[in-house]
């Protein structure tokens, strides 16, 4: 029994891309820069990755429907200074441009996030 993943159309997935960050509610600047711009990636399979800081992380997630939008949930897999780590996460559009979003580490730091289309 095999997994099928679930693709959208480019136009229709608006969080396909790269987007750096740019603000970040619990790290500053210095730090979320530390190794390369932070940033966030989604691919149209809903895959991804993101690093900020010394953590990096691949994540895997989905489209859901709200109210007022769509969001990105996701969960990921990575390392933190070599360490194994996990956690779960979301992205909201803000503009067609911009997003926000949370990332919370399992058992550990959580953080809201901004974010600019590279």
């Amino acid at each position: 029994m095999g997994v099928t993943r679930f693709t959208k159309k480019e136009e229709s997935h608006p969080f396909i891309g790269r987007w750096h960050i740019f603000e970040m509610e619990m790290w500053d600047e210095d730090y979320f820069n530390m190794e390369t711009q932070a940033y966030v990636e989604i691919e149209a399979t809903n895959e991804g990755e993101f690093q900020f800081g010394l953590v990096r992380g691949y994540l895997d997630g989905y489209i859901e429907e709200l109210k007022d939008g769509e969001r990105f949930s996701f969960t990921w897999e990575g390392q933190d200074e070599m360490d194994e780590v996990n956690g779960s996460g979301w992205l909201q559009l803000v503009g067609p441009d911009e997003i926000e979003g949370l990332i919370n580490l399992h058992q550990g730091d959580r953080s809201k996030f901004k974010a600019k289309r590279a």
